[in-house]
């Protein structure tokens, strides 16, 4: 912009720039030029605009990404109304004040009319049409608080339905994972073996091409000789023993053994059922499974003990070899110890048993829960009896009576019998170390007490006849609890064969206990259940149902017990709640209640439960 053709203009021109050079030779000036130079554009918003003007521009400030997708509003009122209701009006305050204060001011105001000092003046037109509008102003905000309020609340519940829907969506994905997994683990064993198998025909062909020395006339008749004994003693062996010998021919893999453990049953709500089938066609007496999902043995007086898979639903097959109907077992990886009324111990590896999971896995259809049982069958399912044929390993024979309680640990199995004796078995030898006799242990432990009193007097009722002798009992290393027919619970040194501690309290027969490294926990016929702090041999915690205790187990929180009902019931150490789980429980009042629970079993908030009817069920717990 030049100067202008006038020559005030140009005067006027000319006078402006004289003083803005002299402005710019100032120092002052100079420092701010130099600074406007050096500076940011957000320096220079920063200094021209103040801290709350910037933070009222950034907040009504909002991209078009958010005004693009604003909700629709189907409230009745405004922004500005709720953001108004919102608000603490000064009249609330006013009105609070006047409620305190009204039942004091009362009184003085009556003795000041009667005295008729101040006379009542009665409010004007004006004052009292304002007092309706601010009470009606203050009524519609109270109406739209309590509009909000019911929105917000159906807000949070459409935001718990979408919770309760994603979780059963990653419930899902679970345990498509877990049916994955099986699978991996599956092909894994599946190549394992086949690496065996290789290896094993390279050593056969290495073994095979080191003897290239033909035969001799010597070599000849020596394997002549060894045909000729071998048939020998296959004339002097039955038949019977001779099939079941192992050929050199057969290959034995690795036994089925889940490296992971399925964690689905967790997530579900305490209670929960996971499965019912019809397991035996009468009253279950024992039952016992591995791990979640794993394998489940069962037994009953039907004269059957069945092998089950929890993962696939489906039966394995049977053990046979009692000749009566098992009273006690109990599952440790894949040896199983039974107890029957022939007196005899049986034990089997599971590992051998012939059942391919990979062509009896339900395809993804058929799935339901990660389980296949059909809950309709009334009659338990037809097996292969051949498929356990190779699973006996030996028999244990000593007792004279039929077998009531067993508890094995590593190399070491302890059993009772109904002849009054616990007997020490060692499982790598195969044979009886140790005999027990608990009548004379009991009779020494009552002289002692009592030496002025040579008989033996049991601490609690007379023994019921028709319960067992030997109730329960549980190992750990040369450790021993047992509880018998008398209310007592006695606790073994194997290594002395003595009894160390006698925990005396129930007054009826004690039916199962078990302990871990603090307490035992002991069930009876009283009906109540017993805690006990071994380190003291006192009561540490008891309680008591309405019916007497045939089972009992417990986990890392909770106590499961089987009291003559059709529930099983839950005690949780954690929070001293009781609780019910089992088809009673839930059961529809139109339908026939469920038969009486007489068995129970839990491991890591997986139970499962036996009936008198023969059904077996699962739950979450």
């Amino acid at each position: 912009m030049g100067p202008l053709s006038d020559p005030s203009s140009n005067l006027h021109y000319q006078h402006a720039m004289t003083e803005l050079h002299k402005e710019l030779r100032r120092p002052g000036i100079q420092q701010r030029v130099f600074s406007y130079a050096k500076a940011s554009p957000t320096e220079l918003v920063r200094s021209k605009l103040s801290t709350s003007e910037i933070q009222h521009r950034a907040l009504t400030y909002l991209p078009n990404e958010l005004l693009a997708n604003i909700p629709e509003d189907e409230n009745i009122y405004s922004l500005f109304q709720g953001f108004q209701a919102t608000l603490p009006e000064e009249d609330e305050g006013e009105d609070q004040s006047r409620k305190v204060q009204g039942k004091s001011s009362l009184r003085g105001r009556k003795l000041l009319r009667e005295d008729g000092n101040s006379p009542h003046k009665s409010p004007s037109l004006a004052e009292a049409q304002d007092q309706r509008d601010k009470t009606n102003r203050r009524l519609e905000m109270l109406s739209i608080r309590k509009n909000l309020c019911s929105s917000e609340i159906r807000e949070i519940d459409t935001k718990i339905s979408n919770l309760n829907s994603m979780r059963k969506i990653v419930l899902d994905r679970l345990g498509d994972l877990e049916q994955d997994e099986l699978r991996v683990e599956q092909d894994l064993l599946e190549l394992d073996n086949t690496i065996e198998d290789l290896i094993e025909e390279f050593d056969d062909a290495a073994t095979l091409g080191k003897t290239t020395t033909p035969p001799t006339e010597v070599d000849i008749e020596d394997e002549a000789t060894a045909f000729e004994n071998q048939a020998m003693n296959e004339s002097f062996m039955s038949a019977s023993i001779y099939e079941k010998l192992p050929s050199p021919k057969s290959k034995r893999h690795k036994p089925t053994r889940r490296k992971s453990m399925p964690i689905r049953h967790e997530h579900f709500e305490p209670g929960s059922s996971i499965k019912e089938f019809q397991a035996h066609n009468d009253l279950v007496t024992a039952l016992d499974f591995d791990a979640p999902f794993g394998t489940m043995v069962t037994a009953a007086l039907d004269d059957t003990v069945r092998v089950w898979d929890l993962n696939l639903g489906r039966c394995i097959g049977l053990l046979e070899g009692h000749h009566a109907p098992v009273r006690c077992l109990q599952v440790e990886d894949n040896i199983v110890a039974t107890g029957s009324l022939d007196a005899s111990i049986r034990l089997w590896d599971l590992s051998k048993a012939e059942y391919p999971p990979r062509e009896s896995r339900p395809t993804l259809d058929e799935e339901e829960d990660g389980l296949s049982f059909n809950p309709s069958e009334e009659v338990p399912p037809a097996t292969n009896s051949s498929s356990m044929q190779d699973c006996p390993l030996f028999s244990l024979e000593a007792h004279v009576d039929e077998i009531t309680a067993l508890h094995f640990r590593g190399d070491t199995l302890v059993s009772g019998s109904a002849d009054k004796t616990l007997r020490q078995w060692d499982l790598v030898k195969g044979r009886c170390v140790q005999t027990l006799d608990v009548l004379w242990a009991a009779a020494q432990a009552s002289a002692t007490m009592n030496s002025n009193d040579g008989q033996w007097k049991t601490a609690g009722r007379v023994p019921d006849a028709s319960a067992d002798f030997v109730g329960a009992l549980q190992c750990f290393d040369a450790a021993l609890a047992c509880g018998t027919a008398d209310g007592m619970v006695r606790l073994w040194d194997l290594r002395s064969g003595q009894v160390h501690r006698s925990l005396v309290g129930h007054t009826g027969p004690v039916t199962c206990l078990q302990f871990d490294d603090v307490h035992l926990v002991t069930g009876s016929l009283d009906r109540s259940v017993r805690i006990w702090d071994l380190r003291t041999g006192s009561i540490y915690d008891a309680y008591a149902y309405d019916n007497p205790i045939t089972s009992l187990m417990f986990d890392s929180r909770r106590i499961v017990a089987a009291a003559g009902e059709n529930v099983a019931k839950v005690y949780d150490k954690t929070d001293g709640r009781h609780w019910d789980c089992g088809a009673g429980a839930i059961a529809d009042p139109d339908k026939e209640d469920p038969a009486i629970i007489e068995r129970v079993r839990i491991k890591d908030g997986f139970l499962t439960e036996g009936r008198k009817d023969g059904i077996v069920g699962i739950w979450t717990c």
